[in-house]
């Protein structure tokens, strides 16, 4: 069987299977729910043990899905407050935490920029450089960065949605260029070229989250959980010091890694530029909802980065430093660049304005609510001792002892959880465990917090890893045997990228 018959046959298997998965894990939860409850946990006190029984239940169900994840979520908040695990207030606090409010305003403004197609403006300003030409390698490389650039402000879903288009318009183009290829593929036949720009999409999707706080919900979560277990709050700015290199790196990581494995089958891609071009010229001029957007966009920005900027000058216990935060913290920000939608006018006489309420109410609230009931359920787990206790049993199992040996463990405990379920379900499950673990070791618990956070962002082997694996492999262009071996390379080198990466860079800035 070659490659393009398990393309297209793999579909079939893989929903039979998620069938199978969904009715298992619909029964396993609750029944290991109440095996939980009944049995007896020494050592455990009894809202510790409640809520081991509840985890179980939800961790089940989010890695199954036989209901939606952030249903999930909400089980596990409405568990808690039934089984009297903590009043409903501490509950649902979590829910209005202004890292919600910080997503909210985020999601608001990605979508504005793919309602005017702002987004999609940027891909092909940049991928009709002149340096790109014609090049097949260079072509990669750029397709690659626009899909971290753009994912570091808005989902890698959407990230890989809007390139998806202009990557199979490039690989046509290709295709069309020669009547047969060295593969022996006839011009609508899998190339090596086409499936490494369909993971590079999807790959440089996931991993450009890691680059600023809102890239990817586990970044907030992290950051949240940190910021309850030590009172150490880690700043936009400071976030990227460490973060944007990182990312630089992974780019690079996986540009080479793909150019390896999936050899482009001609160096030059005749056309290539004339199709980017002609796509430039249909989008036209610049509109006036595109501007606003940018201005909106840029504002949100600036407020961000400000803080960063004053904490370099005078320090971050400087007077003008925390009147800053405090006037216009992070959330505050986020919310300024999404009002600003509805007040900037594109036709002023009809009173039209940058966005709607009918175009902003389409963001993904499901991710909203996980997040608010992954932190409470985080938070849960420290007031009642079960993440001390979870971590200490893991400390005692593993045997790890050292501040990076811990770390190196949370990155591929983080990547093989997401694996299985999402990013966000990942990190509400594993990072929790590993500030306790580190706690427990007496070390300090942010760089494995960290370690594991975007670990959690690093699952790439299986279209069931995260909806841009799946947008990819829909395409057809990327076989299941190609993605599970390039996707088993970038989570091994990456994880061992990420460990040294942060064994360098946190020192810099002060949160080893």
């Amino acid at each position: 069987m070659n490659d393009h018959s398990q393309g297209t046959q793999s579909p079939n298997a893989e929903g039979r299977f998620i069938a199978v998965l969904r009715t298992t894990g619909l029964f396993l939860g609750p029944a290991l729910f109440f095996l939980f409850f009944i049995l007896p946990f020494p050592g455990l006190s009894v809202s510790a043990h409640r809520l081991a029984a509840i985890l179980t239940w939800v961790i089940v169900w989010w890695i199954s899905e036989p209901v939606p994840i952030p249903v999930s979520a909400i089980l596990g908040a409405l568990l808690c407050m039934t089984l009297r695990i903590a009043d409903p207030a501490a509950v649902l606090a979590p829910f209005a935490n202004p890292l919600i409010f910080l997503f909210m305003g985020g999601f608001i403004l990605a979508q504005a920029m793919s309602v005017h197609g702002l987004d999609r403006r940027f891909a092909f300003q940049i991928m009709g450089l002149r340096w790109v030409g014609e090049r097949s390698e260079r072509i990669l490389f750029t397709f690659g960065a626009i899909a971290a650039f753009i994912s570091m402000w808005i989902s890698n879903t959407a990230a890989t949605a809007m390139l998806l288009p202009i990557g199979l318009g490039i690989v046509h183009t290709m295709t069309t260029a020669s009547p047969r290829l060295e593969t022996g593929e006839d011009n609508t036949g899998l190339t090596r070229f086409g499936t490494a720009m369909m993971l590079m999409a999807a790959y440089g999707a996931s991993a450009g989250g890691i680059g600023t706080p809102v890239g990817t919900p586990p970044n907030l979560i992290g950051l949240g959980l940190i910021e309850k277990a030590t009172g150490i709050r880690i700043p936009f700015f400071r976030w990227m010091a460490f973060a944007l290199p990182l990312l630089i790196l992974m780019v690079l990581f996986l540009f080479f890694l793909l150019k390896i494995l999936f050899k482009a089958e001609m160096p030059v891609i005749p056309g290539g530029r004339a199709f980017i071009i002609g796509e430039k010229k249909k989008i036209g001029p610049w509109t006036r909802g595109e501007k606003n957007v940018l201005l909106a966009f840029s504002t949100t920005v600036t407020l961000w980065v400000i803080p960063g900027i004053l904490a370099l000058i005078w320090g971050n216990d400087h007077s003008i430093s925390k009147v800053f935060n405090e006037v216009v913290p992070e959330a505050a920000a986020a919310l300024i660049g999404a009002l600003l939608l509805f007040i900037l006018p594109i036709d002023w006489k009809r009173r039209t304005f940058t966005i709607t309420w009918k175009e902003a109410v389409q963001i993904d609230w499901g991710t909203l609510i996980l997040f608010g009931g992954g932190l409470s359920l985080g938070n849960l787990m420290f007031k009642t001792g079960l993440a001390e206790a979870v971590g200490t049993g893991l400390l005692r199992f593993s045997g790890a002892e050292s501040l990076w040996g811990i770390t190196l463990a949370a990155i591929f405990i983080g990547i093989l959880v997401s694996e299985a379920t999402s990013n966000t379900a990942s990190a509400n499950m594993v990072v929790p465990v590993m500030i306790s673990l580190s706690m427990a070791a007496g070390v300090n618990p942010i760089p494995p917090a960290i370690g594991a956070t975007l670990g959690a962002s690093w699952g790439f082997m299986l279209p069931v890893s995260t909806p841009p694996n799946a947008i990819v492999f829909g395409s057809g262009l990327v076989p299941i045997t190609r993605m599970i071996r390039a996707g088993f390379l970038f989570d091994l080198g990456g994880g061992l990228l990420l460990w040294l990466g942060l064994r360098f860079l946190l020192p810099l800035v002060g949160l080893d």
